[in-house]
């Protein structure tokens, strides 16, 4: 069966293929569930435990299925396939059914591909002239939309916020284009960024945890208010959630550019005596040091 577009939907970089069939789907003023009826589907969609479909979900074809979704949406293959992280993952579900019948199969797009996130609606809109919803996979180190100001949630949670509005935190965006740099650097030093972040997000996360009571913390608290519009104190335990990566994003930051500082290395390891790693108490030079790094008015030398 051949269709033949009115309108053309090109997708967007790293965006779900489920994503791009509900964008198609709102073109033309239809429900995405009345476009999915054009696949045959081997299983349900994914929901959350209370119900409710997940942002998360992703949509793996066969190669049937990739002709139909190329000539719904207009786009040549091949774009589709540089375009959507998901283009051509295999799964058994597909193998099974009638040739040549377009048949597609539910997932998760973390257990397709990796974090997914909301992507900003306002971008979406200047490239394609809608403000729909956008969904894409996207790594925690590129959360935030530096041109309007959002930190891009995850979507695989079950609350309806798509971002947090950090025009008020200069300190966010501000470490976006840092990230930039200490990503270069860690390749340059033979290391893969993602390893650097996810070291430094587990050490800030820890300290994170350790100021839950707010005892002694003042920069964190305040910027947990204003991602919450000004007052996160009706429901902080959630918006200690919500908030938590926007928040200390500067930090972690911080803390992967000073991991990747030869100084710092060759402190740590004096600091060690010479031995392998161990647990570092609040006298170390190694964490002062890391806490004037970060911010010198923190108290974070711990």
């Amino acid at each position: 069966m051949t269709h033949h577009p009115l309108l053309r939907t090109a997708p967007l970089p790293r965006e779900t293929t489920s994503s791009l069939i509900c964008r198609i789907a709102g073109g033309y003023g239809m429900e995405a569930k009345a476009l999915r009826s054009y696949w045959q589907w081997r299983n349900y969609p994914p929901g959350h435990d209370g119900g409710g479909a997940r942002a998360d979900a992703e949509v793996l074809l066969n190669t049937p299925g990739q002709q139909l979704l190329a000539s719904l949406c207009g786009v040549e293959e091949d774009v589709l396939a540089r375009a959507l992280p998901s283009w051509g993952q295999e799964d058994s579900k597909l193998s099974s059914g009638k040739d040549g019948v377009p048949a597609a199969a539910w997932r998760t797009g973390g257990a397709v591909v990796g974090p997914v996130a909301f992507g900003c609606r306002l971008c979406a809109a200047r490239r394609t002239g809608t403000v729909l919803r956008v969904v894409r996979y996207v790594p925690r180190w590129e959360r935030v939309c530096v041109r309007h100001r959002r930190w891009l949630l995850d979507a695989d949670a079950d609350q309806p916020l798509e971002y947090l509005d950090v025009r008020d935190l200069p300190g966010v965006v501000t470490a976006q284009r840092r990230w930039a740099g200490v990503a270069l650097r860690a390749v340059r030093a033979g290391t893969e960024p993602e390893r650097v972040f996810a070291l430094a997000q587990a050490v800030v996360v820890r300290w994170w945890e350790q100021a839950l009571q707010w005892e002694r913390e003042t920069i964190w608290p305040r910027r947990l208010h204003q991602v919450a519009d000004g007052d996160a104190g009706g429901d902080l335990d959630r918006w200690r959630i919500v908030g938590r990566d926007a928040v200390v994003f500067p930090e972690v930051v911080a803390v992967a550019d000073a991991l990747l500082d030869p100084a710092m290395a060759q402190l740590a390891w004096r600091a060690s005596g010479g031995t392998r790693p161990r647990v570092r108490g609040g006298d170390d030079p190694f964490c002062h040091r890391l806490g004037e790094r970060v911010d010198p008015g923190t108290g974070w030398g711990r």
